[in-house]
């Protein structure tokens, strides 16, 4: 493993010395959001459902036809159906029937909600 220097960035004018931590360690999470939440972790805690919201929100154009997710495990076809109901039940991909297939597309706000749960909403500035 080689050593990376980072460059040190000035803190703003406007950045709060308070505000350092990932939402889930600057306050309790109250009783709703914390359900709301680990249903969401609980939907992507699968290799299967996060390989398919991966490969959906990396799809070309932005969603993907079930035709093109079930060729990629070695998986049947109602358990891949059944994954991406999971998906589509937390609110983590939208979808629609277009003819014969199905086509999914990923929640950006859903998604993003996981994101923000362990992203530090700004860091301290480092001094010395």
């Amino acid at each position: 493993m080689t050593a990376t220097s980072l460059p040190l960035v000035p803190k703003s004018a406007d950045a709060q010395d308070t505000v350092c931590c990932a939402p889930i360690a600057r306050q309790p999470l109250g009783e709703g959001e914390a359900a709301e939440l680990a249903a969401l972790l609980k939907a992507v805690a699968d290799p299967v459902r996060l390989r398919l919201l991966s490969m959906i929100g990396s799809h070309a154009g932005g969603e993907a036809c079930v035709c093109d997710l079930t060729d990629a495990f070695d998986l049947t076809a109602p358990t891949i159906s059944h994954h991406l109901k999971v998906l589509r039940t937390a609110g983590l991909i939208g979808s629609e029937r277009r003819g014969t297939w199905v086509y999914y597309w990923i929640i950006p706000d859903q998604v993003a909600r996981l994101g923000a749960l362990f992203t530090p909403l700004a860091v301290p500035a480092v001094t010395g």
